[in-house]
């Protein structure tokens, strides 16, 4: 399934991967290590899943990677709101804002590849 051509998706997912990177060590300097990594992990995954769906060996798994992309993009959207809500951790609203246009069109992949 993969293809050398330009991919929204990946693209986005890339460079939010890239943001939740420099967020993360941003916390790190503020020594909020264990938010730093859930944020790492789960904000970076989304982007590896959506990835490696492109690789996808079957349309089941292609979507299965996009489901497990939405849990990581869900994931990572609840710690960042943690962030933003607490006096506590800079603001993550940036991310946030990169992140619900992600979310959407993973939801549309995943409901148009189902064939609903």
């Amino acid at each position: 399934m993969r293809s050398d051509k330009k991919n929204l998706i990946v693209d986005l997912t890339f460079d939010f991967s890239l943001d939740v990177i420099n967020f993360s060590e941003k916390l790190r300097e503020l020594k909020k290590f264990e938010m730093s990594s859930q944020i790492f992990r789960s904000g970076t995954s989304v982007g590896a899943n959506t990835r490696e769906a492109q690789n996808a060996e079957s349309k089941k798994d292609f979507i299965h990677k996009f489901k497990i992309a939405a849990k990581k993009a869900d994931e990572v959207e609840y710690w960042l709101e943690l962030c933003e809500q607490s006096e506590h951790y800079p603001s993550s609203k940036k991310l946030i804002e990169k992140l619900k246009p992600i979310i959407k069109i993973i939801s549309k992949i995943i409901s148009s590849s189902k064939g609903g």
